[in-house]
């Protein structure tokens, strides 16, 4: 649960970390507009998501990829990312046009034609992140996008948001953080709904214990900011 949370993020590429609880998919879902807060608003730049026409604008402008994404069944690859981006306002020509594309990103170009309900767990996740990229959104959420994946498309996935700095912002929860220096520039720590931590990766890194191997300080800098917060 969140609550009174007074929170800002950076443009460019944040990592959010936290505890399982800690309230990272509830924040991601309200960033999203998928519903809103009891109290207080959320903002996107000139975009008050209380608001419904500017909500809407928003939503065009933004993609989500919840923790535990939907699948239509009986669609292949290519026409349920199509369909998501037809849905995020693209005509439907431009959106079927695109679908290949994204497809390809995500590293599931030789699958475009295959149902959905007979991919691999991992693959049903490239999907998932082939339909955040569809309509070129300027702000990607995306709550555990590696989940399923495994080494080398996690890498693939790394590769992509690297590819995607400058252009777009991305907010990505996750638990793995040992390549968090290569793809973003900001972490945010929330433990029990507040934030512990919001800084540079560097920053970060510098909460690691002295005696900490260079390897490992990352994973170091996490479990001192969640012993701090005991």
């Amino acid at each position: 649960m969140l609550d009174r949370l007074d929170l800002e993020f950076s443009a460019g590429h944040t990592v959010l970390l936290g505890p399982n609880g800690a309230g990272k998919s509830t924040l991601l879902s309200l960033g999203a507009g998928a519903f809103g807060p009891q109290h207080g608003e959320i903002r996107y730049g000139e975009f008050d998501l209380g608001v419904r026409r500017q909500a809407r604008e928003f939503r065009r402008r933004a993609s989500w990829l919840p923790q535990r994404p939907g699948f239509l069944p009986g669609m292949t690859c290519r026409e349920h990312v199509a369909y998501i981006g037809w849905l995020k306002g693209l005509r439907e020509r431009d959106a079927w046009r695109a679908a290949p594309g994204a497809l390809e990103r995500a590293g599931l170009a030789e699958r475009a034609d295959h149902r959905i309900d007979r991919l691999s767990g991992g693959q049903r996740q490239r999907v998932a992140i082939a339909q955040a990229l569809v309509h070129d959104a300027e702000l990607l959420l995306l709550d555990e996008p590696t989940a399923g994946l495994d080494p080398q498309q996690r890498r693939r996935f790394l590769d992509l948001l690297i590819s995607l700095r400058g252009t777009v912002h991305v907010i990505v929860s996750t638990h793995d953080i040992g390549d968090l220096d290569e793809a973003f520039d900001e972490v945010v720590v929330l433990e029990s709904g507040r934030p512990r931590f919001r800084g540079t990766v560097p920053d970060f890194a510098a909460r690691a214990a002295a005696d900490t191997a260079p390897a490992r300080r990352l994973e170091s800098a996490y479990a001192s900011l969640l012993e701090a917060a005991e």
